[in-house]
């Protein structure tokens, strides 16, 4: 195991790592999009801090008050909408176009990996761009800021109430989306775990069940998470000073 401050020499370890690997693929969180402007739910700045995820993220409260949900996340919309992807996202983008990385499988439902150009992407938690109905399963994109006047989101298909098509606490992940992930996790052989705290399951234990089966992890978070000291790299600092790095030492120009 390697600790590191500086994201260069973080990088070059990372490198060698991925030049060695056969199968290298990308698990990622909230932290990854906080350089984008998108808030994080854990930590000191996070949205948990700041809002009751009973009241906002729960079956229960959508059903109590579906307006005050999509009024919250009708927020988010216009927080993710407004983004742009980061130097990380666009160079894991690249990564995946050279053939370095294989998959990336991520927490996030901002869609921000897929807008830097990620095509084999594993939304874990869903879409915030996408909304779902609560009657015939219909989905859509969200391609705007639903106006207050169009809230709670009502199908298109057969009129019923509709809902975020996300993830929310209490619910179980997507069957097909987790299955995928966990056929990734069990071929890796070298998984890069970025902008995540691991605390959050049945998502968070992917990468444990990666090294079980004697995957290498690289660990690129702002603060010791669930894998420190279990990693071949660690490095503690913003992802996109490890993914500049990175890119220099891939070659990358994009």
């Amino acid at each position: 195991m390697a600790v590191y401050k500086d994201p260069v020499e973080a990088a070059k370890h990372a490198w060698r790592l991925l030049e060695e690997s056969g199968y290298a693929i990308l698990f990622t969180g909230s932290g990854i999009s906080a350089e984008a402007s998108i808030p994080t739910f854990r930590g000191k700045d996070g949205l948990w801090n700041r809002y009751r995820p009973e009241e906002l993220a729960t079956p229960e409260a959508f059903a109590r008050d579906p307006l005050k949900v999509w009024r919250w996340y009708a927020w988010r919309i216009s927080l993710v909408l407004g983004a742009e992807p980061t130097v990380s996202h666009k160079v894991i983008a690249l990564l995946e176009k050279k053939g370095i990385i294989k998959s990336v499988i991520t927490q996030n439902v901002d869609g921000l990996h897929q807008r830097a150009g990620s095509v084999n992407v594993i939304e874990l938690h869903g879409s915030i761009l996408r909304a779902r109905c609560t009657k015939c399963g219909y989905k859509w994109e969200i391609t705007r800021v639903p106006s207050d006047d169009e809230l709670p989101l009502r199908c298109p298909k057969c009129g019923a109430l509709a809902r975020p098509d996300v993830v929310w606490f209490g619910e179980p992940l997507p069957v097909e989306a987790y299955q995928r992930a966990l056929k990734e996790f069990s071929r890796a052989d070298l998984v890069l775990i970025v902008g995540t705290s691991g605390v959050v399951e049945p998502a968070g234990s992917l990468p444990l069940y990666a090294k079980s089966r004697g995957a290498r992890l690289v660990n690129v978070n702002l603060e010791a998470n669930r894998y420190s000291g279990i990693c071949e790299v660690e490095f503690y600092g913003p992802s996109t000073s490890f993914f500049r790095a990175l890119a220099r030492e891939a070659g990358i120009h994009g």
